[in-house]
């Protein structure tokens, strides 16, 4: 008993050795991970990253007329050698721009930024031994900022990797190659900062954002993981001064893959097109229709004859899931149904009159002029009506539409629902923007015809506990949901 006592330090000393051995173990570990050098992958990967040269003819403004000066005066001979050297009728000058991109083909397929070659006369392509090639656009997309070019090179060229950018974590360390200032070849290393930025761009803002050092010119130049994929093409910064101060955004590799194959096989990209104009889900909205969540994206209108409406989609559908890729937030949707192969037909979930539902529709081919929106909300000076009964509701005014009406906001004869005549400043309708001459259609996906169904419909929602109404409008701008406060009513 007593050997057994005395030996019970001996068995913790051992088994703190033990421990702090391991812990040892873990940090050599981790400390692996993290690379000593980035030399031996910079020296592998940058024969395949090139230099973008483009010029383009720039027509001279037109100078104002020479002032006329007293004989002899001394200013005389200064500004006639000015307006001389600056004078309209000279030819046209050659203004040159530097980017970056990277060869993803030894046959001479070049990536680059779309905003790198935009209104070039003449583009060329340098080497990484300084060999310069002209180069021929294959292809280019403005919505994603990418662009395709093809040289033609005496020998192979080393060519790149697309990675997986899914695959990328905030915090994975990154390496970008690129032309800065017109110094190429120029390494820079950091991490990923964080991920799917929208900065505004396009409509398929998905970007990374890192703090490896981009500047001017590293626009259309790859971004590394460490195992020497490209995961990204540096394609912005954010700078008051221009120069990097930490904060770059790259288009992801798994965005960019598909564009650049519709680019080199069709000379344009191909898009998956849902039909739909489309809006946020905001608290309100989401309370109004029973979800749980604020995710989804809210259809505000579908396009006769367009996939959404063959598969019976309707205005008031909260999708959740298309092809079995969850929508989180409105702003995904687009994206994914554009990934999405044309013609597949695709399963779409969505939230119904307090229930899910599965449709299944065949995505279509994308047109420019079909592009899918984003409802946009404007406000109108309030204006009265005299000629027809009105009906205060939730800060506004509300008439059955009568002929004088459609005259007066100038509605369409299809009109259907009941007009705003007046809206109060301050009111619950104002803060959504809603203004005189706009239509409500739906309050609480129910169709309205006069101001008493607006009524009966708000005053269900307030006896069933809702704190606020859904409201389908309608204006020149097109159809949007607004939920509106029922208790904030003023």
């Amino acid at each position: 008993m007593v050997r057994e006592r005395a030996a019970a330090p001996f068995h913790w000393f051992v088994a703190g050795l033990v421990a702090l051995a391991m812990l040892a173990v873990a940090a050599q570990s981790e400390a692996r991970e993290r690379p000593d050098s980035f030399a031996d992958l910079a020296e592998r990967l940058l024969p395949a990253v090139v230099n973008v040269s483009t010029t383009q003819s720039v027509k001279s403004e037109r100078m104002p007329e020479m002032p006329q000066f007293p004989p002899g005066s001394p200013f005389e001979e200064f500004f006639k050698e000015f307006f001389d050297r600056n004078r309209p009728d000279m030819p046209p000058r050659r203004a040159t721009s530097l980017g970056s991109g990277f060869i993803i083909d030894s046959s001479g397929y070049v990536v680059t930024n779309n905003h790198v070659i935009a209104d070039a006369d003449e583009i060329t392509v340098i080497l990484h031994d300084d060999t310069a090639l002209k180069a021929e656009v294959v292809g280019r997309d403005s919505k994603t900022d990418l662009a395709v070019l093809k040289i033609d090179a005496p020998t192979k060229l080393p060519a790149l990797k697309l990675g997986d950018s899914d695959k990328m974590r905030v915090g994975d360390w990154v390496l970008a190659i690129g032309n800065p200032f017109g110094l190429g070849g120029t390494v820079t290393a950091g991490i990923i900062s964080a991920r799917a930025r929208d900065i505004n761009a396009g409509p398929y803002d998905d970007f990374l954002q890192t703090d490896a050092s981009i500047n001017r010119g590293n626009s259309g130049g790859p971004m590394f993981n460490m195992d020497g994929e490209v995961i990204g093409i540096n394609t912005a910064i954010f700078s008051p001064s221009g120069g990097s101060i930490g904060i770059g955004f790259a288009i992801p590799s798994t965005l960019a893959k598909p564009v650049i194959e519709d680019l080199r096989k069709f000379g344009r990209t191909r898009r998956g097109w849902l039909g739909v104009r489309i809006q946020s889900l905001n608290e309100e909205i989401a309370e109004s229709l029973g979800l749980k969540e604020q995710k989804g994206a809210l259809v505000a209108s579908v396009n006769d004859g367009g996939p959404a409406a063959k598969a019976g989609l309707r205005p008031g559908d909260v999708i959740l899931r298309f092809d079995g890729k969850e929508v989180q937030e409105m702003r995904r949707l687009p994206r994914i149904v554009a990934e999405t192969p044309i013609g597949k037909s695709a399963e779409v979930v969505v939230w119904r009159e307090g229930k899910l539902r599965s449709l299944k529709v065949e995505v279509g081919e994308l047109k420019d002029e079909e592009e899918t929106q984003v409802t946009k909300t404007e406000t109108k000076p309030p204006a009265i009506d005299n000629g027809a009964e009105t009906v205060p509701v939730l800060g506004m005014k509300v008439a059955t539409i009568t002929a004088s009406l459609r005259e007066k906001f100038n509605l369409g004869e299809d009109a259907k629902g009941v007009v705003v005549t007046e809206v109060t400043d301050g009111g619950v309708a104002a803060e959504k923007q809603i203004g005189a001459g706009d239509v409500i259609v739906e309050v609480s996906q129910e169709k309205v015809g006069t101001p008493k169904d607006v009524a009966t419909r708000v005053e269900a929602a307030r006896k069933a506990g809702r704190k606020s109404v859904l409201l389908l409008v309608e204006n020149e701008r097109g159809l949007r949901f607004v939920a509106l406060r029922i208790d904030g009513e003023k």
